[in-house]
C-alpha cells in the first residue's frame, strides 16, 4: 500500500495524479486538518507532526510514503528518512519539480511560487544548486550560464482554493499580482510549489502565456515515480494491488469530504484519527 499525507488537502492533487497512472494500487490518504498549515510551525514542531504521520501510516501497512507537501518535503524529508533508513520508503514532491524544471528550461530564468513557509526555507534554491550542474543543459544561445531563480511568496492562493473561489474575480485579481514579477523578470518555467495551486494551474498557465512552461509538483513527483520504480523493484513489489483506497483526516471529516472531492475530483469519506 501507497501511504501519502499533507497538512491538509492539497496532497490529494498528488494522490489524483497516481490514481491517474497506477489505478490498481492500494492507496491510504492522511490529511493532518488540526495541525494546518505546516508552514506556521518551527521546525522542531514540524519535524514532530512529520514522524507522528509517517509513523500512523507505517502502523497501518503502508510500504511506500510519499510526502505530498512542500513546506515538509523541504523541511522535514531528510530528518524521516534518516530515521527510518528506507523502511519504509519516503519521498518528497520538490526534488522531482526541480529536476523537471532544469530539464525543461530553455534559458535557465526558472520561478517557483508557493506558501511563506516553502518560499522561506529556501529549500527550492538549494535544490536546484545541488542538481544545476548534471541537469542543465542548455541549448539555446540566448541561456544564462547558470540558474536564475525567482521565488514568489503566495499567501493568499491557499485559503483562496479552499473556499472554492477558483474562478472568482478576486482570485485572478491576486495571481496577477503575484505573478508580476515573475512575468517581469522573463521566466521560462514555472515551479507550482504547492500542491494546492494545480487547482488555479489553467488561470496561472493563462497569465504567463505560451512561452512558459508550467511544473506542478504533483504531476512532477508521479512522472519521477516511475523511473524510481524501475530502479527500485523491491518496493513496486511490497505494494499490493486491489485498488482499495481509505481516507483519514485528524479534524472535521465533513470539511475533509467536502474538500476533498474538490481536489480529488470524486466522492471521498474520511475517518477522523487521533494520531
Amino acid at each position: 500500500m501507497i501511504g501519502i499525507f499533507d497538512s491538509g488537502f492539497g496532497g490529494l492533487t498528488v494522490m489524483k495524479e497516481y490514481l491517474k497512472k497506477y489505478p490498481e494500487f492500494d492507496y491510504m490518504y492522511l490529511g493532518d486538518q488540526a495541525n494546518m498549515p505546516y508552514g506556521s510551525h518551527s521546525k522542531e514542531r514540524l519535524n514532530k507532526l512529520v514522524v507522528q504521520n509517517v509513523d500512523f501510516l507505517v502502523n497501518k501497512g503502508c510500504k511506500l510514503i510519499i510526502i505530498a507537501c512542500n513546506t515538509a518535503s523541504a523541511d522535514a524529508l531528510r530528518h524521516v528518512q534518516n530515521i527510518y533508513k528506507g523502511n519504509p520508503t519516503i519521498l518528497g514532491v520538490l526534488v522531482p519539480a526541480v529536476e523537471n524544471s532544469l530539464k525543461e528550461t530553455r534559458f535557465g530564468n526558472i520561478g517557483v511560487i508557493g506558501t511563506r513557509g516553502t518560499i522561506n526555507s529556501n529549500a527550492y534554491k538549494r535544490e536546484i544548486e545541488k542538481y544545476e550542474n548534471d541537469l542543465y543543459k542548455p541549448t539555446d544561445k540566448r541561456a544564462r550560464e547558470s540558474v536564475k531563480l525567482y521565488q514568489q511568496a503566495c499567501p493568499l492562493l491557499v485559503p483562496l482554493v479552499e473556499e472554492g473561489l477558483i474562478k472568482a474575480t478576486v482570485t485572478r485579481m491576486i495571481l496577477k499580482n503575484y505573478l508580476r514579477p515573475l512575468k517581469n523578470a522573463h521566466i521560462d518555467t514555472l515551479i507550482l510549489g504547492c500542491t494546492h495551486y494545480p487547482l488555479l494551474q489553467k488561470e496561472i498557465t493563462r497569465i504567463m502565456g505560451k512561452n512558459c512552461k508550467i511544473i506542478s509538483s504533483a504531476q512532477a513527483a508521479t512522472y519521477a515515480i516511475g523511473s524510481y520504480f524501475e530502479n527500485h523493484p523491491d518496493v513496486l513489489n511490497l505494494i499490493t494491488r486491489n485498488g482499495k483506497r481509505t481516507y483519514y483526516t485528524t479534524d472535521c471529516p465533513e470539511r475533509f469530504a467536502d474538500l476533498g472531492k474538490r481536489f480529488l475530483g470524486e466522492v471521498i469519506v474520511g475517518e477522523k484519527v487521533e494520531i
